[in-house]
């Protein structure tokens, strides 16, 4: 449209202290409750389409059971739906994580890997 105003791109300059602001002025925090890095995979996957609150009320009961790895393995896919059966897709996350579970014990030593190389 003749006569409207064009907008201007940001220089990296002027993005990265936009970013430098942002990081000032703001505490970006999780409405999931955690401990581990294990209970935030865990958390993060059961998440998927499902609120924050739903997904702490499953894990404070969930968690009660399983801190390990070989827990979600010992506890199973069918037994594990039950924890979660409240949110949704929870045959599926249920497979997940079982799935995830595994290839900590396998490929990780039971540690969720620190870098996404990992």
């Amino acid at each position: 449209m003749p006569g409207a105003p064009t907008a201007k791109l940001m220089t990296r300059a002027q993005i990265g202290r936009f970013f430098d602001i942002l990081a000032e002025r703001i505490d970006p925090r999780s409405e999931l409750h955690w401990e581990t890095p294990l209970d935030l995979l865990v958390a993060v996957v059961l998440s998927a389409q499902a609120t924050d609150r739903s997904v702490n009320q499953a894990t404070a009961r969930l968690w009660q059971v399983c801190r390990t790895p070989q827990d979600y393995l010992d506890l199973g896919e069918e037994q594990l739906r039950r924890y979660i059966g409240s949110i949704g897709l929870y045959r599926n996350k249920a497979k997940a994580i079982i799935g995830l579970c595994r290839m900590l014990r396998e490929r990780f030593g039971d540690q969720v890997p620190r870098t996404r190389q990992e």
